[in-house]
Order: structure tokens, then C-alpha cells, then sequence
């Protein structure tokens, strides 16, 4: 049996044996375990190639100081374990609840050792089909009519044996250094092999490349001991707490801004690194000059022979030699291993470090490779935490979700609730939901309406850049119109340059919601599914074209959007609005009286009361009714029998008259049904 079930899984191609799976990942990081779980949950055919003898072998090495910029909130006041996930950077998503961060550290920016304890149990307890000590040196394709795709992905490691895969995962992330070559920068240490000791550095100068997390980690650790620390990179410092994107500098690494803010010798400088060349003396100090200097000149001459540019500016920045250059400019994607065939090519601008791939994370060149996890982070570099594992936990399902529809005829999870439902289905969304607040602007909540707008069907966290491709992506139709739930920042809000701790930065006022700037939800209404020419003519900086109708709901401080007068009241009636119906919801003696008064009943009447459904009253119901002010207080006494007998005349008269149930936000149905 068990030579039968090899050779099932055995290919030969032209006199050479591959071992063939449906589904090949590349990389046992983060965002291959994260595939790897939902492809094993599926039961799906597949294997993971981890070069290394343990996963998550990137942060075994980064960050070279070990401490984590993920935040690990232990408490959020909160139960609600999707809500908490908001506020927990590092935990994967799997059905273990062993398997949260919080039970592996308690700090909040954790030690990157225990990420790699946390991934090898990951991997361990879910017991994920992976095969330690295997580097996949060469990718390519053959053409087949009959593969899922129209070819199959041929695999080599490193020691020649052979793989054929229906689908690929990339799942490397982005490992190989940033590297900017310029005369004398072979005298430059690399991030990746500079000592990690303060000790090493005391009383030296010191100049680093780069401006990003880990040039700033780098200076933190050596900010103490060094003389001074200079920082030169081609673009101006970006704070997150300014872009509102987590890959730019975080407070935790930002030491150095104070002591140069604070004149204690350290600074920062900009200039293009291919302009810069270093020149190196007899005593071993490094001399900053610029390339134009150095041309038709010998670079091996002695430093007395070559113009510094202090020799015609003697006030220039960078006169004082350093001790120490030291290279921090991140990592990029690694391409060398994928045949031309795969047509898998860097992408442009300061996105070339990723391979070029569309909204759907499915590479641009060869359709059925799917890049995850960090080297996906083009689809939104700068904009969401798509790069990042509380982004791309997410935008990893959605992949999955896509395959299992493509592949599989397994449609996109939905469920269909009657239209009554629909504003509290939102805020409850909208208020919970973890991969729409990660994934801002990238993942949305699609809302499908059925023939009449009597009921809806809510997919949840779909890629909004494939929009278009709905139907086609998700198994789903969509003739009757849709709403979209996405959560955004404001439109002007974010940005380097920008103050965003300015007097009245926040909005509270719900028919101001259009100006809100922080974090906060928008509806779009479409009565037809954009087209794909909609999609790429929609304005600059927005996720979607423009809409039939749009609601901002107010930002709130609390990010908590449960207000009954600023939140959902207006919701509700822009739903209604677009609808053309009413979405109110009534106690059982407003249904009554519209039964005798009205031709057509409101959706909650007909689907609810009409039906012999919903709450039977009682004391406790109709006295909470009453201090909520749904009900006048002088009902109660006519109710609840505490009028003598002989003074019901006229009591039908008062039901019709004072029983048509002032309308109120769903919150306080919630409230009563819970008494």
C-alpha cells in the first residue's frame, strides 16, 4: 500500500521522476504556515519547502537586536477573541487557542526568539506537511492543456530532485539584502553581519545608510557609547504614527530624533548613497566625498591626492572621518531562482524590491503563481500591513479562499440574513472584525442584495482591487446591487510631512462623518457591480470608484461604533435610502396597529411579526421599554392590569392611538431582548 501511494504521487517527464502535489509553497515563514494550515484544514493535496531545518529561519537572524516591532496587547478589556486579534500583531490563524501569541509573551514588543519558538509550534501541533532542508534552486514551467492553469510548475532543490506542482505559493518573503554599490563601499558593514555589541562601537563616529526600522534599531543600540551617529539616506525620515503605515519608523527605534532635535551631535542628512563614494586613510578612518570627485582619477591613490568636498566647502556636513560605515536598506525579493518562463518580474519604482503581482496576489506573467506574505506587500506598499503578519494573515485566507472557489468549486464562505438584519450585521462587523481593520482599504465586507431587497448575502474580507472579478472569484452573482464595508483613514490625513496632531483633528458630529481622519468605516452602495474600466479610471487614492451612494459612519475615539445617535441612527437611513425601505424594527403592538393601517408592512413586520416571530411580553420587557422611552409610561398601568376592572373602555382606542412605537436604534431592542 504504501509503494502504491508513493508511485500515485510520482511523475516522469521525459525520463526524469517528479514527485507531484496539487499545491507547492515555497517558504515555511509566517505566511507559508499561515497557507499551509488553511490548505491542510481543506484537505487539500500540498507541501511546504523550508530550506532551512526549523521555520521561520528569517527570524532566527532579524531583527539583529531581537526585540519585535509587532505589538502584543494582552489586554484589551475585551473577550471577543476576533476583536482582540486588532491589537495582537503576531498570532497566526488557526482554530487553536493554544496557538495565540499572548500565551508565549507577555511583552509588549516580544523578543524575536520566541516568534521562531511560536512558529516551530505552529507548525508542530497542527502537524503542517513540511520538508525541512530542501532550497528550491530552480523554478520553471511545462506546458500542459490538461493542468489547472494550462502548465504545471516543475521544482528543483538542491539536491536534484524534482517536484511538479498544479499550483505555486511563493512564500519566501523578501530576505535578500539592499545593496548600493558606489566607489569605497567595500569598506561598508552590513546590517545583516555588523556587531550587535555596544562595546564594539564605544567612542567611535559612525555613519549609517538608510533610514528605515532597522537603521534606526541599529542606531539605538549604539547610541550611547558612540561619539556621534550620522544618518544619510535619498528620502526625508517617515514616522508612522505620521503615515499611519506600520513599516515606517516606530517610536520604539526613534532615540536618535531627539539627540539630533536636541543638539547632542547626532543628525541626519539627505543624499542620493549612488552619489557618495568613501575614501579610506592611512589611520583607517573613512572619508565621505561625492562619485564626481573620483572620476578619471585612481581610486587607489592616497587620500592626499584625491579633492574632498571640504576642500572647496569647509563647512560640508560630512567632513568629521568616520570610523564605521554601516549598510541598513532593508532586503528585497529574491528572483534568481525563477525561470524566464515564469515571467515573475520585479516591479517598478520603490516597489521593485517585489515581484510584480495583481490585486488578486496572483502573479502578473504566470497565472496559477500566487505570491504571499511579505513579498506581496506591492498590492498595498505603504498604504495597509499587507507586508506584515497581522496583514497578511489575512490576505492569505482571502488567496485560499480564491484557490478552493477556482479549483475546488468551493464558493466564497456567505451567509444570507433577511433584510432586517442588514444595519446590525454591519455595526456588529464593523466594530469586531479584525482583517477589515488590519487591512484597511484593502479587504471589504461585500454585501450581495436578493431580488427585492427582501434579504443579503455578506461575503467577508475580499480583495476590493478585484472587484470587478466578483462573480467570477467568488462563485457568487451579483445582479441586484451591493454595498461595500471598508474601513479607511481620511484622505488628506496621512503623510509624511503632515501634522497630525493639530487642534481639532477629530470630527464628532455625524453629519461632519465625510470629514473624519482617523480609522473609520465607509459604505459604498453600487446598483450594478463595477466593471474593470471603472476600476482602473477610479480617483486617485481611492480603493473604489466612485459609488451610486456612500456613508461615512463618524470616526469615534474608541474606535467603538455602537452609538446609537451618532453611529447607527444614520446609518440605518442611508441604508434605507438606498433601498427605498424601512428598516426600523417594532414591538409587536406597532405591527398590529400597521396590520389594520397600511397596505404594505415594513420588512420587520412582515418578516418577523406576520410570521408569528419574535419576543412574547412581560413586566420586566415592558418596564425596560418604558425607561428606554419606547413605550409612554401610562401604557403600563393599562398593559400590565393595574387599571379596576371596569376601566378597559377605551382601551383599544389607547393601544392604537399611543402603541405606534417611537422608532429607536437596534441597540435598544438588543437591550430589551436581553432583559
Amino acid at each position: 500500500l504504501g509503494l502504491a501511494l508513493y508511485a500515485s504521487g510520482l511523475c516522469v517527464v521525459s525520463g526524469t521522476a517528479f514527485l507531484y502535489h496539487d499545491y507547492c509553497v515555497i517558504g515555511a515563514g509566517p505566511s507559508g504556515l499561515q497557507v499551509a494550515y488553511f490548505l491542510q484544514q481543506a484537505s487539500r493535496d500540498y507541501i511546504v519547502f523550508e530550506r532551512s531545518h526549523a521555520p521561520g529561519s528569517f527570524f532566527a537572524l532579524y531583527p539583529r537586536h531581537r526585540k519585535l516591532i509587532s505589538i502584543n496587547k494582552q489586554y484589551t478589556g475585551k473577550s471577543n477573541s476576533e476583536f482582540n486579534l486588532r491589537h495582537d500583531w503576531n498570532s497566526l490563524l488557526s482554530h487553536d487557542h493554544r496557538l495565540l501569541f499572548r500565551h508565549y509573551s507577555r511583552d509588549f514588543f516580544p523578543n524575536a526568539d520566541t516568534m521562531v519558538h511560536y512558529l516551530e509550534d505552529f507548525a508542530s501541533l497542527l502537524k503542517l506537511r513540511i520538508q525541512y532542508n530542501t532550497a528550491i534552486i530552480h523554478v520553471t514551467l511545462e506546458r500542459d492543456r490538461q493542468a489547472w492553469n494550462g502548465h504545471y510548475f516543475l521544482l528543483t532543490d538542491q539536491d536534484r530532485q524534482n517536484y511538479k506542482c498544479s499550483s505555486l505559493l511563493v512564500a519566501t518573503g523578501t530576505w535578500v539584502p539592499n545593496v548600493v554599490n558606489f566607489p569605497g563601499s567595500e569598506y561598508v558593514e552590513g546590517y545583516e553581519t555588523v556587531s550587535i555589541k555596544p562595546e564594539d562601537f564605544a567612542g567611535q563616529t559612525v555613519l549609517i545608510l538608510g533610514r528605515g526600522n532597522s537603521a534606526f534599531e541599529t542606531a539605538e543600540n549604539i547610541l550611547g557609547v558612540t561619539n556621534f551617529i550620522h544618518m544619510v539616506s535619498r528620502s526625508r525620515v517617515r514616522l508612522s504614527w505620521a503615515t499611519h503605515y506600520v513599516g515606517d519608523l516606530r517610536a520604539i527605534n526613534n532615540g536618535l530624533l531627539d539627540t539630533y532635535q536636541l543638539k547632542s551631535l547626532d543628525g541626519l542628512l539627505e543624499g542620493d548613497l549612488e552619489d557618495l563614494a568613501i575614501v579610506k586613510d592611512k589611520k583607517g578612518k573613512l572619508h565621505i566625498t561625492l562619485r564626481f570627485y573620483l572620476e578619471n582619477r585612481n581610486t587607489s591613490a592616497g587620500i592626499d591626492s584625491i579633492t574632498l568636498p571640504q576642500d572647496e566647502l569647509d563647512n560640508f556636513a560630512t567632513r568629521a572621518p568616520y570610523d564605521r560605515v554601516i549598510r541598513c536598506l532593508g532586503w528585497k525579493f529574491d528572483f534568481s531562482i525563477y525561470n524566464r518562463s515564469l515571467k515573475l518580474m520585479p516591479g517598478k519604482g520603490n516597489k521593485k524590491k517585489y515581484p510584480q503581482i495583481k490585486p488578486s496576489y496572483e502573479s502578473r506573467g504566470t497565472r496559477g503563481l500566487f505570491v504571499l506574505g511579505t513579498a506581496s506587500h506591492s498590492v498595498d506598499f505603504r498604504k495597509s500591513a499587507g507586508g506584515f503578519i497581522h496583514g497578511f494573515r489575512y490576505t492569505t485566507r482571502a488567496v485560499h479562499r480564491l484557490l478552493e472557489n477556482r479549483h475546488h468549486g468551493v464558493p466564497w464562505p456567505s451567509t444570507i440574513y433577511p433584510i432586517t438584519q442588514l444595519t446590525n450585521s454591519i455595526i456588529k462587523r464593523v466594530n469586531e472584525a479584525s482583517g477589515l481593520y488590519q487591512m484597511f482599504s484593502v479587504l471589504a465586507d461585500i454585501i450581495l442584495l436578493r431580488e427585492n431587497a427582501t434579504a443579503f448575502e455578506y461575503l467577508e474580507e475580499y480583495p476590493v482591487g478585484v472587484l470587478a472579478e466578483l462573480e467570477v472569484q467568488t462563485g457568487r452573482k451579483a445582479p441586484n446591487g451591493l454595498f461595500v464595508v471598508i474601513l479607511e483613514y481620511g484622505r488628506n490625513f496621512s503623510g509624511a510631512d503632515k501634522d497630525v496632531f493639530y487642534y481639532n483633528r477629530a470630527v464628532g458630529e455625524a453629519q461632519h462623518a465625510w470629514q473624519s481622519n482617523f480609522l473609520h468605516p465607509v459604505i459604498y452602495y453600487y446598483k450594478h457591480l463595477p466593471t474593470e474600466r471603472e476600476m482602473r479610471l477610479r480617483p486617485p487614492d481611492w480603493p473604489l470608484p466612485h459609488p451610486d451612494a456612500i456613508h461615512h459612519i463618524v470616526e469615534d475615539f474608541l474606535t467603538d461604533w455602537t452609538a446609537p445617535n451618532a453611529h447607527i441612527l444614520p446609518l440605518r437611513r442611508f441604508l434605507e435610502n438606498c433601498l427605498s425601505t424601512d428598516l426600523r424594527n417594532f414591538f409587536a403592538e406597532s405591527c398590529f396597529l400597521f396590520a389594520f393601517t397600511r397596505q404594505k408592512l415594513p420588512p420587520f413586520c412582515r418578516q418577523g411579526y406576520m410570521r408569528m416571530q419574535g419576543l412574547l411580553g412581560s413586566q420586566g420587557l415592558r418596564h425596560h421599554a418604558a425607561e428606554a422611552g419606547l413605550l409612554e409610561d401610562h401604557t403600563l398601568t393599562d398593559l400590565l392590569g393595574d387599571r379596576p376592572p371596569d376601566s378597559h373602555e377605551g382601551s383599544q382606542d389607547q393601544l392604537l392611538r399611543d402603541h405606534v412605537i417611537p422608532v429607536r436604534p437596534l441597540q435598544h431592542l438588543v437591550n430589551a431582548k436581553d432583559e
